[in-house]
């Protein structure tokens, strides 16, 4: 009985050592995907023409506040010549607005053309402005309320500032200007408002909300 157990465990084990073993498959090891970084591509700025502040942009100061310029007329004469006074500084800044932050004062648009002796609108020509503040005084140390520009492509110019105060003695309120056409000797003269006016030298004045919209056209010999 021993000897047949002995038997049955010899084949047992040589039937196990017979059978062969399945490996048993390593799992796939599943590459993982590249991660491909794309580089954000540059971005384009355009390149956009930069305007002067001072030079009014073709159209777009009238057209925003909507001021359409009567057309000229040059009948009644030349711009005459005014004094040029004591308070003139060569140097201003060339600009538009002569407003600054705090600048007390009732805001004036003026605009209008600059025209030769046959009514023409003369393109680039020179504008200088002073004038005083509110309170009748010149700026005589720096450039309040003074800056020289020029008329656009189609003779026009546009200026903004404030309504000038009176001072002691000169009591009637105006605006210094030098005008010159290109090539030409340069005029001065004043500008006077429609309480006070004076012949070829008064603004026309058109309430606007918020401002005055005042119009002149300088009339020049070419």
């Amino acid at each position: 009985m021993r000897r047949f157990l002995t038997l049955l465990l010899m084949v047992i084990i040589t039937g196990c050592s017979n059978t062969p073993v399945e490996d048993v498959p390593l799992p796939t090891q599943v590459a993982l995907p590249t991660a491909t970084v794309i580089a954000p591509a540059p971005t384009e700025i355009s390149a956009t023409e930069t305007l002067s502040p001072t030079a009014a942009p073709e159209g777009d100061l009238f057209t925003q506040l909507g001021i359409t310029l009567p057309a000229p007329a040059c009948n009644a004469g030349l711009t005459p010549q005014d004094t040029e006074g004591p308070y003139y500084k060569a140097g201003a800044p060339e600009r538009i607005s002569l407003l600054e932050p705090g600048m007390a004062g009732e805001r004036l648009v003026l605009v209008g053309y600059v025209v030769d002796q046959n009514c023409q609108p003369v393109p680039n020509a020179w504008l200088d402005f002073w004038q005083t503040d509110a309170n009748g005084e010149y700026d005589n140390n720096g450039y309040a309320l003074r800056g020289h520009q020029f008329t656009d492509s189609q003779g026009r110019y546009f200026l903004e500032t404030i309504v000038p105060g009176q001072y002691a003695s000169r009591p009637i309120v105006h605006i210094h200007v030098k005008v010159q056409l290109p090539g030409k000797d340069a005029i001065t003269s004043q500008l006077y408002f429609p309480d006070q006016p004076l012949p070829n030298q008064t603004i026309t004045i058109e309430e606007r909300e918020g401002y005055m919209l005042g119009y002149f056209n300088f009339v020049l010999q070419n």
